[in-house]
């Protein structure tokens, strides 16, 4: 039997981050995609329906950031990681795959595509993924390490609506293609921009870059190190 060729460019794509491929976790990553493309037919979560093109705008965009956020949690194994207006569980269902020590909260204000999140969940046997139904502003607060957006909003609206949810001293994690830079000159006084960091994303022929934010140090208190 041919291989497929979503595995053959996930794995590809896994080397190229520095990141395991493992049989099990491709096996994983690829059951996600499987899932993602049953429940589209049906419930439109995501505009991109080519099962190659998933490997790159989908696991491998997520992939590329998770690097990146390592290095602002300092390795550590047991993080709590809020991902706002997850849609389809981007980065949220991916991190929580490569990474089940840290405990990924989903949040969306979709009903559908927060029950395919949790039906991911209990497929896969994802322990460490929770998915809640909410406007995240109306929340009670989570006290994130990261809060992570991927096509939410605005910078300035993604700080003011999940604020309450970072834990002193962490920092929010917005994933954006071009540089936004009428939107970090837009940011609130009280919000620092301290990294535009440009991502390579495997494959894929796109501008990527994440833009790192935090409370100023009047505001918060100890800054993030970036290694």
């Amino acid at each position: 039997m041919p291989q497929d060729p979503r595995r053959a460019a996930l794995h590809a794509g896994l080397q190229a981050l520095s990141l395991a491929a493992t049989d099990t976790l491709l096996d994983r990553l690829l059951a996600y995609l499987d899932l993602l493309q049953k429940w589209n037919q049906a419930y439109n979560l995501s505009a991109v329906r080519n099962p190659q093109q998933m490997v790159h705008q989908h696991l491998l965009d997520c992939l590329a950031a998770l690097p990146p956020a390592e290095r602002v949690l300092q390795q550590r194994d047991d993080a709590q990681v809020m991902d706002v207006g997850s849609g389809a569980g981007l980065p949220g269902v991916v991190w929580a795959l490569m990474r089940p020590g840290w405990q990924l909260r989903c949040v969306d204000a979709v009903g559908k595509k927060v029950s395919f999140i949790r039906q991911v969940a209990a497929e896969l046997g994802l322990r460490n993924l929770v998915a809640a139904h909410a406007r995240v502003e109306v929340m009670q607060p989570v006290m994130a390490d990261i809060v992570v957006s991927r096509a939410f909003a605005s910078l300035a609206e993604f700080c003011a609506l999940t604020r309450p949810h970072l834990k002193p001293g962490a920092c929010w994690m917005a994933m954006k293609g071009k540089a936004p830079v009428e939107e970090i000159a837009a940011l609130p006084v009280d919000v620092e921009m301290f990294h535009v960091e440009p991502l390579r994303v495997p494959g894929l022929d796109a501008q990527r870059c994440l833009v790192w934010m935090r409370l100023r140090q009047s505001a918060a208190g100890a800054a993030v190190n970036l290694g």
